[in-house]
């Protein structure tokens, strides 16, 4: 099997034979697009050599837009419902718009990398391009899987590398002194929630009573509410260690009880005009509030406690944090999380380990040798 490489006007194609027809004519493939005569040279390389040994692949000429509804159709048979809509979202506006037309055997990577640049120009953030990066990487492999593609060119491209987003967090006097101010408000139980259990907003509005174990002191998530155009909606959460138990503490169960019996009264007030849906936290008819209404309650309930301002996933990180200056186990701080991978944490909260070193280093002085020890610099 013989190829060679040819310039075709501003770019490079490989062309390789395929033998004779039944005719007796010779048959060539053409692969176009490559920018340079290099990338062309090991592009033909790597095409000879599937050829050889017998790993070579048809390319399909199937358009990446009509591919992918192939694969998204795929993938609702293995991913919660919540996954399928962040993907489809990213497809509609991003990716179809500007590639979808293509074959996904004439895609190459000067393609993508042409992409992300245009994406990044339209103001979208490195982790946002990050994540499509990540759709496209992994349909391209599973056509590799489904043998319509002999390689993953989206392997070639490197992904613009996200920017860690900057949290702040209340030490444990602010933290204290926002429940003080606020433990008369409507909706402090979620606020206590959201500082004693790290639990995300969603998963807040979506607790039930019945998630709720009074006599062993936990709730249990297994759903959250997510807001979509104005309307909430109920979903699993996107992973198996979304779901969890948490402990929590006994003032935490008291205020539970007390927020139950408040609630209790605003049901007899309703009458049959309230919708019991056995949300911990509801409007005065049973009904679900939406994310944005209790960011907004949140936020001015920060200026009645003369707090520094943060945002409400921030009570996350708060509990995070203080749970690790505490000396608690980053594996226990990750459980209560939800998150998969233990690294998360620790990459999350790299700020907060730092400053444990010298507190550990003291205490185990005093473990080891019985009394800390005054060390004096020497000249």
């Amino acid at each position: 099997m013989r190829g060679h490489i040819r310039r075709r006007g501003k770019t490079w194609s490989i062309v390789i034979f395929h033998g004779f027809d039944e005719n007796g004519k010779r048959k060539y493939k053409w692969y176009s697009g490559f920018t340079t005569k290099k990338e062309a040279e090991k592009a033909l390389a790597i095409r000879l050599q599937e050829v050889h040994s017998g790993n070579y692949i048809e390319p399909s000429n199937e358009t990446l837009s009509s591919f992918l509804q192939k694969w998204i159709d795929y993938k609702k048979t293995q991913v919660r419902q919540r996954s399928i809509e962040i993907y489809e979202k990213s497809i509609r506006l991003h990716i179809i718009p500007k590639l979808g037309f293509y074959e996904i055997n004439k895609l190459r990577s000067h393609h993508l990398r042409s992409f992300y640049s245009q994406l990044s120009e339209e103001g979208l953030s490195n982790r946002y391009i990050s994540q499509i990066h990540s759709i496209l990487h992994n349909a391209f492999k599973k056509a590799v899987e489904w043998e319509m593609l002999p390689r993953n060119i989206v392997e070639t491209v490197d992904a613009p590398r996200p920017v860690r987003i900057k949290f702040s967090v209340w030490t444990l006097e602010e933290s204290q002194r926002f429940l003080k101010a606020n433990e008369n408000h409507r909706f402090y139980i979620a606020f206590l929630l959201a500082l004693t259990t790290g639990m995300r907003l969603g998963e807040i509005l979506a607790l039930r009573w019945s998630d709720i174990h009074f006599f062993k002191s936990q709730l249990t998530v297994n759903r959250t509410a997510s807001q979509h155009g104005g309307k909430m909606r109920f979903s699993e959460p996107k992973s198996n260690s979304g779901i969890r138990t948490i402990t929590l503490p006994a003032e935490v169960i008291v205020a539970l009880e007390k927020h139950k019996n408040e609630q209790n009264k605003e049901k007899e007030l309703a009458g049959l005009a309230y919708e019991n849906q056995d949300l911990v936290i509801a409007r005065k008819n049973g009904n679900l509030i939406t994310q944005s209404f209790l960011r907004k309650k949140f936020m001015e309930s920060i200026a009645r406690a003369n707090v520094p301002p943060i945002r409400f996933h921030d009570l996350r990180h708060t509990h995070a944090s203080l749970l690790l200056l505490q000396g608690v186990h980053p594996k226990v701080v990750s459980e209560r999380l939800g998150h998969s991978k233990i690294s998360t944490t620790l990459d999350t909260y790299s700020h907060v380990l730092p400053g444990m070193q010298e507190q550990v280093a003291k205490e185990f002085g005093t473990l080891l040798f019985g009394s800390e020890t005054n060390l004096r610099s020497h000249d």
